[in-house]
């Protein structure tokens, strides 16, 4: 079927690792590895070819006559550091399942051909967190082998190595595909999610965008990981401006769902077998009780 990628020039790399993020909840992982590719300035050497995989966003027309189609951008970067990169960035998630794995095998392809033989991607994790707390990462990795090295991340837990999950977990998304595909070609791979309370994971749109307070955490992480210094400043910054919203959307809830909503302040993973002060039972409560408010139709600017 022939390869479905563009390499626009061929750059020099040595050893180098892939990151690659898509859009997802909170849009921690895009933001994440987007406010990377940025820091670093790396440059654009290639791209998937959209029409296999997506539906144009816009078809443009003049005085009646087709002129173009617009499709999702999935664009590869390179950046010689302290360690080599390949930065892969998609504007958008195929649906279907079969072409799912079609976009992880091109990504992965390329990575190959530059010789790359880890891959890491990032995303969110919905966690029963207080939007005060500093958010977790949780790691994923696809082999045994990688398992001592990412508890040494920064800030950073074993998804696995949660309490409430016994030692279980899941991926949704390209995030996961692109690392269970990433094993069978032998490939190491580590997904690191960041923590979005869940409460700011189920505003409904246009509450919340992005939460970079996790993404901030996960380029921490990721650093520590790759031995490279990212610069936070400005990403900070932007995390320091979003949650002065979010603490006034916060202060927007009765008071009933705020008492329950404070007492995961107290949440935490260091003593993941303890139990904490929230039951399963109290989560489904106020998720409920939150979504109640935003459907009777409260404003908010």
């Amino acid at each position: 079927m022939g390869r479905k990628y563009k390499i626009f020039k061929k750059p020099e790399t040595h050893d180098p690792y892939l990151i690659a993020a898509w859009p997802g909840i909170g849009n921690i992982g895009l933001l994440a590895v987007n406010y990377l590719k940025n820091g670093l300035g790396a440059e654009e050497f290639g791209e998937i070819e959209p029409w296999h995989f997506f539906f144009p966003k816009t078809i443009s027309t003049e005085k009646g006559i087709l002129q173009g189609m617009d499709f999702p951008a999935s664009k590869f970067y390179y950046k010689k550091a302290e360690r080599d990169l390949i930065i892969f960035l998609g504007e958008a998630q195929p649906g279907e399942e079969d072409v799912i794995y079609e976009i992880a095998n091109s990504v992965l392809d390329v990575a190959e051909e530059f010789g790359c033989k880890r891959v890491y991607t990032a995303g969110a994790a919905v966690a029963p967190i207080h939007h005060t707390v500093k958010p977790r990462v949780w790691a994923v990795p696809n082999k045994k082998s990688l398992l001592e090295e990412v508890k040494g991340y920064r800030n950073t837990i074993v998804m696995s190595d949660l309490g409430e999950r016994e030692g279980r977990g899941n991926i949704t998304g390209l995030n996961g595909v692109l690392l269970g595909v990433a094993r069978k070609r032998n490939l190491e791979g580590i997904c690191l999610l960041g923590e979005i309370p869940m409460y700011i994971a189920h505003f409904p749109g246009p509450y919340t965008i992005m939460y970079p307070k996790a993404s901030q955490s996960v380029l921490e992480a990721l650093g520590y990981g790759l031995r490279i210094r990212i610069d936070t400043g400005d990403i900070k910054a932007l995390a320091d401006s979003v949650e002065r919203k979010v603490e006034a959307l916060y202060g927007s809830l009765p008071s009933e769902i705020r008492e329950e909503l404070d007492k995961l302040k107290h949440v935490g993973y260091v003593q993941p077998t303890e139990p904490g002060p929230i039951t399963e039972e109290e989560k489904e409560k106020i998720l409920k009780e939150v979504e109640e408010f935003f459907k009777k139709g409260e404003k908010y600017d």
